[in-house]
């Protein structure tokens, strides 16, 4: 058996009808598990579930549509998979928000909670409805999609990154009260990845040119790069791993 074997595991990943969520389901389908994609609006993720089950074989991804900012709608996300699966093996939080691009001083109140909302708070909500099962089986691995955002300051997305790095601490923490039982709790933190929610960060030219003049691999990423941490961390070959932020950068944090 591969050690990256998914086959028989249970996977809900958030914000996975496009991006870096969408490669995620994509790759671990292949590696045989079963998948839940979810985001807010259904129909683009019923077309990434019907591409899966065309590729894979039927039943083999569902869809869910959850706005991560509602409790009941996450609620409803763990009850639907719970019906459809019977158990939750993988749980990825990967949907996030960012709806201030500027310096701090100009964000509102209101921008700087839906983003401590959406990127923190939304986590513990669906992880506390997940762990349970997990906790009682002995088994399970939680992974947020964090960033290389929360090492460093930035001019732009200082609240973005200040939510990525409470993020590192809530894997941290998670990982110590669930290790006694088997569960593992990790962060995956992307460098610049080509992503229509990174678009702010890459489209224009001498931005692109600046995020990437130390970077040893001389490029952004794309989504599919990032899927292989995913991976990695579900599987047995991630086992003894928890706590942990599996930086995927090309180097950048290195520079």
């Amino acid at each position: 058996m591969s050690l990256f074997d998914l086959t028989g595991k249970v996977a809900i990943v958030t914000g996975s009808s496009r991006g870096i969520g969408r490669a995620i389901v994509e790759r671990m389908a292949e590696q045989g598990a079963r998948l839940v994609v979810s985001s807010r609006h259904i129909e683009p993720c019923r077309q990434v579930a019907a591409a899966i089950n065309a590729k894979c074989g039927d039943g083999r991804a569902i869809a869910v549509a959850a706005n991560i900012s509602a409790k009941d709608e996450l609620k409803h996300l763990v009850d639907e998979t719970m019906r459809a699966f019977g158990k939750i093996d993988v749980l990825v939080c990967n949907a996030g928000s960012n709806p201030h691009y500027g310096p701090m001083a100009t964000i509102t109140d209101e921008q700087f909670r839906k983003i401590l909302d959406n990127n923190v708070l939304a986590n513990h909500w669906l992880i506390g409805m997940v762990a349970p099962q997990m906790l009682a089986r002995k088994d399970g691995s939680i992974i947020i999609v964090s960033s290389v955002g929360g090492f460093k300051g930035s001019p732009v997305i200082g609240a973005y990154a200040i939510s990525k790095a409470a993020d590192f601490q809530l894997a941290r923490n998670l990982a110590v009260e669930f290790g006694p039982h088997n569960v593992r709790v990790n962060c995956i933190a992307p460098g610049l990845i080509r992503t229509a929610f990174a678009r702010a960060l890459w489209e224009n030219p001498d931005t692109l040119r600046r995020s990437t003049a130390r970077t040893p691999l001389g490029r952004i990423g794309e989504p599919d790069e990032i899927a292989g941490a995913a991976i990695l961390l579900a599987s047995p070959a991630g086992r003894f791993m928890t706590g942990q932020i599996v930086v995927v950068d090309g180097g950048a944090t290195i520079t």
